[in-house]
């Protein structure tokens, strides 16, 4: 895996999550939407914690700053 996240996609990635986990445990969004929130919220984490989203390959996206 290539890291293709570059470091403001993941702070925001991370505080999108945030929002998301806050929102589901404040009872803010409950049922089936909320279950989607919580689950976003996690997958939002843990691709920014490797630097790595599988969806930008397959979009020909990389936020991620090359050093020449």
């Amino acid at each position: 895996m290539k890291k293709n996240m570059g470091n403001a996609d993941r702070i925001i990635r991370v505080i999108l999550a945030i929002i998301l986990i806050y929102l589901f445990y404040s009872g803010t969004i409950t049922g089936t939407l909320g279950y989607v929130a919580l689950v976003f919220g996690i997958v939002f984490i843990l691709t920014s914690l490797v630097s790595f989203c599988p969806l930008y390959p397959i979009l020909g996206i990389n936020t991620c700053s090359t050093k020449k």
